[in-house]
Protein backbone atom coordinates (compact mmCIF):
# COMPACT_ATOMS: atom_id res chain seq x y z
CA UNK A 1 0.00 0.00 0.00
CA UNK A 2 2.97 2.49 -0.23
CA UNK A 3 4.17 2.65 3.28
CA UNK A 4 7.70 2.79 4.34
CA UNK A 5 8.37 0.06 6.68
CA UNK A 6 11.16 0.59 9.78
CA UNK A 7 11.72 -1.82 12.72
CA UNK A 8 11.77 -0.16 15.80
CA UNK A 9 12.68 -1.42 19.42
CA UNK A 10 9.76 -1.44 21.73
CA UNK A 11 11.22 -3.16 24.49
CA UNK A 12 10.57 0.28 26.53
CA UNK A 13 6.92 -0.07 25.80
CA UNK A 14 6.93 -3.68 27.03
CA UNK A 15 8.85 -2.72 30.09
CA UNK A 16 5.83 -0.16 30.88
CA UNK A 17 3.35 -3.10 30.59
CA UNK A 18 4.40 -4.85 33.26
CA UNK A 19 3.89 -2.12 35.60
CA UNK A 20 -0.30 -3.29 34.97
CA UNK A 21 -0.53 -6.19 36.95
CA UNK A 22 3.56 -5.81 38.64
CA UNK A 23 2.91 -1.86 39.75
CA UNK A 24 0.53 -0.33 41.83
CA UNK A 25 -2.35 0.27 39.44
CA UNK A 26 -4.03 -2.62 40.25
CA UNK A 27 -4.24 -1.21 43.51
CA UNK A 28 -6.98 1.03 41.69
CA UNK A 29 -9.09 -2.16 40.44
CA UNK A 30 -9.15 -2.82 44.30
CA UNK A 31 -10.69 0.20 45.67
CA UNK A 32 -13.22 0.16 42.87
CA UNK A 33 -14.42 -3.34 44.23
CA UNK A 34 -13.08 -2.90 47.94
CA UNK A 35 -16.53 -3.31 49.86
CA UNK A 36 -17.93 -6.18 47.43
CA UNK A 37 -14.04 -8.80 47.40
CA UNK A 38 -14.39 -7.79 51.38
CA UNK A 39 -17.43 -8.78 52.21
CA UNK A 40 -18.75 -10.95 48.94
CA UNK A 41 -15.46 -12.42 47.52
CA UNK A 42 -17.31 -15.31 46.31
CA UNK A 43 -19.51 -13.06 44.02
CA UNK A 44 -16.32 -12.66 42.45
CA UNK A 45 -15.10 -14.80 39.38
CA UNK A 46 -11.93 -16.78 41.27
CA UNK A 47 -9.58 -15.63 38.20
CA UNK A 48 -10.44 -12.09 38.65
CA UNK A 49 -10.25 -11.96 42.40
CA UNK A 50 -7.32 -13.61 42.54
CA UNK A 51 -5.86 -10.88 40.16
CA UNK A 52 -7.26 -7.86 42.15
CA UNK A 53 -6.64 -8.93 45.45
CA UNK A 54 -2.83 -8.19 45.17
CA UNK A 55 -3.90 -4.44 45.09
CA UNK A 56 -4.57 -4.98 48.60
CA UNK A 57 -1.09 -4.90 49.78
CA UNK A 58 0.24 -2.07 47.37
CA UNK A 59 1.12 1.69 49.26
CA UNK A 60 1.40 4.62 48.14
CA UNK A 61 4.55 4.69 48.43
CA UNK A 62 4.34 2.12 45.67
CA UNK A 63 2.32 4.79 43.93
CA UNK A 64 4.79 7.37 43.54
CA UNK A 65 7.20 5.28 42.92
CA UNK A 66 5.83 3.79 39.79
CA UNK A 67 4.31 6.60 38.55
CA UNK A 68 7.67 8.37 38.53
CA UNK A 69 8.99 5.04 36.57
CA UNK A 70 5.52 5.96 34.26
CA UNK A 71 6.90 9.63 33.32
CA UNK A 72 10.07 8.43 32.03
CA UNK A 73 8.15 5.44 30.05
CA UNK A 74 6.17 7.96 28.59
CA UNK A 75 8.81 10.46 27.52
CA UNK A 76 10.08 6.91 25.90
CA UNK A 77 7.12 6.49 24.52
CA UNK A 78 7.05 10.24 22.56
CA UNK A 79 10.77 9.71 21.28
CA UNK A 80 9.69 6.93 19.84
CA UNK A 81 6.44 8.20 17.60
CA UNK A 82 7.95 11.38 16.81
CA UNK A 83 8.92 9.50 13.85
CA UNK A 84 6.03 7.44 13.21
CA UNK A 85 2.98 7.51 11.27
CA UNK A 86 1.73 4.79 13.65
CA UNK A 87 3.28 1.67 15.20
CA UNK A 88 2.07 -1.96 13.69
CA UNK A 89 1.88 -5.21 15.98
CA UNK A 90 0.07 -8.23 16.71
CA UNK A 91 -2.93 -7.55 18.67
CA UNK A 92 -2.62 -11.22 20.66
CA UNK A 93 0.76 -13.15 19.99
CA UNK A 94 -1.60 -15.80 18.97
CA UNK A 95 -5.17 -16.66 19.93
CA UNK A 96 -6.03 -19.80 22.05
CA UNK A 97 -9.10 -21.79 22.17
CA UNK A 98 -11.64 -21.54 25.28
CA UNK A 99 -10.32 -25.08 26.62
CA UNK A 100 -6.93 -24.05 26.42
CA UNK A 101 -7.83 -20.53 28.10
CA UNK A 102 -9.88 -22.46 30.69
CA UNK A 103 -6.77 -24.76 32.11
CA UNK A 104 -4.51 -21.15 32.08
CA UNK A 105 -6.49 -18.46 32.38
CA UNK A 106 -4.44 -16.14 34.34
CA UNK A 107 -1.08 -16.81 32.39
CA UNK A 108 -2.71 -17.24 29.20
CA UNK A 109 -4.42 -13.69 29.54
CA UNK A 110 -1.72 -12.16 30.48
CA UNK A 111 0.19 -13.31 27.32
CA UNK A 112 -2.50 -12.17 25.05
CA UNK A 113 -2.01 -8.61 26.05
CA UNK A 114 0.88 -8.56 25.59
CA UNK A 115 1.42 -6.07 22.94
CA UNK A 116 -1.65 -4.28 24.70
CA UNK A 117 -1.15 -3.85 28.18
CA UNK A 118 1.14 -0.87 28.02
CA UNK A 119 -1.21 1.33 25.89
CA UNK A 120 -3.52 2.79 28.26
CA UNK A 121 -0.92 3.56 30.47
CA UNK A 122 1.11 5.40 28.04
CA UNK A 123 -2.07 6.56 26.54
CA UNK A 124 -1.81 5.76 23.21
CA UNK A 125 -4.54 5.15 20.69
CA UNK A 126 -5.29 1.92 18.70
CA UNK A 127 -7.34 0.01 16.15
CA UNK A 128 -7.31 -3.65 15.89
CA UNK A 129 -8.04 -4.84 12.28
CA UNK A 130 -8.30 -8.32 10.45
CA UNK A 131 -5.05 -10.10 9.36
CA UNK A 132 -5.86 -13.54 7.99
CA UNK A 133 -6.08 -16.90 9.36
CA UNK A 134 -2.95 -18.63 10.93
CA UNK A 135 -2.37 -22.66 10.06
CA UNK A 136 -4.38 -23.93 12.56
CA UNK A 137 -7.29 -22.29 10.92
CA UNK A 138 -7.93 -19.33 13.92
CA UNK A 139 -8.02 -15.97 13.25
CA UNK A 140 -4.81 -13.64 13.81
CA UNK A 141 -4.88 -9.60 13.81
CA UNK A 142 -2.72 -6.21 13.92
CA UNK A 143 -3.26 -3.31 15.95
CA UNK A 144 -2.33 0.39 14.16
CA UNK A 145 -0.80 2.25 17.20
CA UNK A 146 -0.07 5.86 17.61
CA UNK A 147 -0.27 8.74 20.39
CA UNK A 148 -3.98 9.89 21.46
CA UNK A 149 -6.33 11.67 19.64
CA UNK A 150 -4.75 10.47 16.49
CA UNK A 151 -7.80 7.97 15.95
CA UNK A 152 -8.70 9.68 12.68
CA UNK A 153 -5.69 8.28 11.22
CA UNK A 154 -5.45 5.06 12.44
CA UNK A 155 -9.01 4.65 11.21
CA UNK A 156 -7.84 6.11 7.56
CA UNK A 157 -5.01 3.58 7.47
CA UNK A 158 -7.19 0.61 8.62
CA UNK A 159 -9.59 1.57 6.30
CA UNK A 160 -7.08 1.10 3.50
CA UNK A 161 -5.97 -2.15 5.01
CA UNK A 162 -9.40 -3.42 5.33
CA UNK A 163 -10.30 -2.85 1.67
CA UNK A 164 -7.58 -3.90 0.31
CA UNK A 165 -7.40 -7.14 2.09
CA UNK A 166 -10.99 -8.35 1.78
CA UNK A 167 -10.92 -11.46 3.98
CA UNK A 168 -13.86 -13.90 4.67
CA UNK A 169 -16.13 -13.25 6.95
CA UNK A 170 -14.70 -15.23 9.74
CA UNK A 171 -15.26 -18.82 9.06
CA UNK A 172 -17.60 -17.93 6.34
CA UNK A 173 -16.68 -18.85 2.92
CA UNK A 174 -17.49 -15.15 1.65
CA UNK A 175 -16.17 -11.52 1.70
CA UNK A 176 -18.28 -9.20 4.17
CA UNK A 177 -19.92 -6.17 1.84
CA UNK A 178 -17.63 -3.38 2.57
CA UNK A 179 -18.67 0.20 3.27
CA UNK A 180 -18.18 2.20 0.06
CA UNK A 181 -17.81 5.06 2.08
CA UNK A 182 -15.17 7.55 0.60
CA UNK A 183 -11.40 7.24 1.82
CA UNK A 184 -10.85 9.58 5.12
CA UNK A 185 -7.13 11.07 4.12
CA UNK A 186 -4.95 12.15 7.22
CA UNK A 187 -2.91 15.25 6.77
CA UNK A 188 -0.36 16.50 9.05
CA UNK A 189 -0.02 19.33 6.74
CA UNK A 190 -1.86 21.80 4.68
CA UNK A 191 -1.41 22.67 1.13
CA UNK A 192 -1.96 26.15 0.63
CA UNK A 193 -2.44 27.94 -3.25
CA UNK A 194 -1.87 31.88 -2.70
CA UNK A 195 -2.55 34.60 -5.30
CA UNK A 196 -2.10 38.03 -4.11
CA UNK A 197 -0.79 39.86 -0.84
CA UNK A 198 0.65 36.13 0.70
CA UNK A 199 2.91 35.24 -2.43
CA UNK A 200 6.52 35.19 -1.76
CA UNK A 201 7.69 38.65 -1.02
CA UNK A 202 4.45 40.36 -0.81
CA UNK A 203 3.70 42.27 2.23
CA UNK A 204 1.27 39.04 3.84
CA UNK A 205 3.59 36.33 3.10
CA UNK A 206 4.87 36.51 6.79
CA UNK A 207 2.07 34.85 7.93
CA UNK A 208 2.73 32.05 6.31
CA UNK A 209 6.38 31.82 7.12
CA UNK A 210 5.90 32.59 10.92
CA UNK A 211 3.89 29.50 10.99
CA UNK A 212 6.07 27.28 9.50
CA UNK A 213 4.86 26.97 6.18
CA UNK A 214 7.52 26.09 3.13
CA UNK A 215 6.65 27.07 -0.58
CA UNK A 216 6.27 24.23 -2.95
CA UNK A 217 5.95 25.50 -6.26
CA UNK A 218 5.39 28.32 -8.14
CA UNK A 219 2.71 27.09 -10.69
CA UNK A 220 -0.99 28.42 -11.69
CA UNK A 221 -4.60 27.91 -11.84
CA UNK A 222 -7.00 26.28 -14.52
CA UNK A 223 -8.65 28.14 -17.23
CA UNK A 224 -11.63 28.64 -14.80
CA UNK A 225 -10.33 32.16 -13.18
CA UNK A 226 -10.58 35.63 -13.56
CA UNK A 227 -8.65 37.83 -10.73
CA UNK A 228 -9.78 41.17 -9.71
CA UNK A 229 -8.12 43.82 -7.51
CA UNK A 230 -10.59 44.70 -4.30
CA UNK A 231 -11.10 47.85 -3.03
CA UNK A 232 -9.18 49.13 -0.12
CA UNK A 233 -5.85 48.44 1.35
CA UNK A 234 -3.16 48.69 2.08
CA UNK A 235 -2.23 45.77 1.92
CA UNK A 236 -4.00 45.75 -0.95
CA UNK A 237 -5.60 42.43 -1.58
CA UNK A 238 -6.47 40.55 -4.82
CA UNK A 239 -9.98 38.24 -5.05
CA UNK A 240 -10.06 35.19 -7.70
CA UNK A 241 -13.53 34.29 -8.77
CA UNK A 242 -14.04 30.97 -11.08
CA UNK A 243 -16.08 31.47 -14.28
CA UNK A 244 -17.35 28.73 -16.63
CA UNK A 245 -16.22 31.01 -19.54
CA UNK A 246 -13.54 33.73 -20.17
CA UNK A 247 -11.53 32.69 -17.71
CA UNK A 248 -7.88 32.33 -17.82
CA UNK A 249 -4.79 31.01 -16.20
CA UNK A 250 -3.69 32.86 -12.82
CA UNK A 251 -0.38 32.67 -11.70
CA UNK A 252 0.13 30.78 -7.72
CA UNK A 253 2.16 29.63 -5.16
CA UNK A 254 1.27 26.23 -3.25
CA UNK A 255 2.53 26.20 0.17
CA UNK A 256 2.53 23.79 3.02
CA UNK A 257 1.59 24.64 6.76
CA UNK A 258 1.58 22.02 9.31
CA UNK A 259 -1.97 21.61 10.56
CA UNK A 260 -2.19 22.70 13.76
CA UNK A 261 -1.18 26.48 12.41
CA UNK A 262 -3.81 26.79 10.09
CA UNK A 263 -6.73 27.53 12.17
CA UNK A 264 -4.79 31.07 13.44
CA UNK A 265 -3.98 31.57 9.16
CA UNK A 266 -7.70 31.57 8.77
CA UNK A 267 -8.24 34.09 11.76
CA UNK A 268 -6.47 36.51 10.14
CA UNK A 269 -8.80 36.18 6.58
CA UNK A 270 -10.62 39.76 6.36
CA UNK A 271 -13.86 39.75 4.54
CA UNK A 272 -15.03 39.30 1.85
CA UNK A 273 -12.67 36.77 1.28
CA UNK A 274 -12.78 33.02 2.91
CA UNK A 275 -11.39 29.89 3.03
CA UNK A 276 -12.33 27.33 -0.12
CA UNK A 277 -10.97 25.14 -2.91
CA UNK A 278 -9.16 26.05 -5.89
CA UNK A 279 -8.23 24.63 -8.85
CA UNK A 280 -4.53 24.26 -10.29
CA UNK A 281 -3.81 23.76 -14.20
CA UNK A 282 -2.91 19.94 -13.69
CA UNK A 283 -6.32 19.36 -12.12
CA UNK A 284 -5.55 19.65 -8.35
CA UNK A 285 -7.76 21.14 -5.87
CA UNK A 286 -6.29 22.74 -3.05
CA UNK A 287 -7.20 24.47 -0.02
CA UNK A 288 -7.10 28.48 -1.29
CA UNK A 289 -8.49 31.87 -0.42
CA UNK A 290 -11.94 32.79 -2.25
CA UNK A 291 -14.31 35.93 -2.31
CA UNK A 292 -17.88 36.11 -1.61
CA UNK A 293 -19.45 37.43 -4.91
CA UNK A 294 -20.32 40.57 -3.05
CA UNK A 295 -16.60 41.43 -3.01
CA UNK A 296 -16.30 42.09 -6.69
CA UNK A 297 -19.14 44.89 -6.68
CA UNK A 298 -16.61 47.19 -7.00
CA UNK A 299 -13.18 45.27 -7.61
CA UNK A 300 -11.05 45.67 -11.26
CA UNK A 301 -10.51 43.08 -13.54
CA UNK A 302 -7.12 42.42 -13.86
CA UNK A 303 -6.82 38.97 -15.28
CA UNK A 304 -5.22 40.17 -18.48
CA UNK A 305 -1.63 41.03 -16.48
CA UNK A 306 -2.22 36.86 -15.66
CA UNK A 307 -1.40 37.48 -11.74
CA UNK A 308 -1.11 39.79 -9.05
CA UNK A 309 2.58 40.06 -8.86
CA UNK A 310 2.29 41.64 -12.43
CA UNK A 311 -0.40 43.50 -11.72
CA UNK A 312 1.56 45.50 -8.65
CA UNK A 313 4.37 45.90 -11.01
CA UNK A 314 2.36 48.18 -13.16
CA UNK A 315 1.04 50.02 -10.39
Amino acid sequence: LGATIREVDISDLLDAAKLLYEGPWVAERYAAIEELIENQPEKIHPVVREIIQTGAGKTAVDAFQYEYKMQDYRRLSEQLFADLDFLLSPTAPTSYTIDEMLDNPIQLNSNMGFYTNYMNLLDLAGTAIPAGFMQNGLPFGITLIAPAMHDQRLLSYAHQWQQHLTLNAGALSYSPILADAPLVTVHDTIKIAVCGAHLEGMPLNWQLTERDAVLLEKTKSSESYQLYALPGGPPYRPGLKRVSQAGCKIEIEIWEMPAENFGTFVANIPAPLGIGKVETENGEWLTSFICESYGFDQAIDISSFGGWRAYMASR
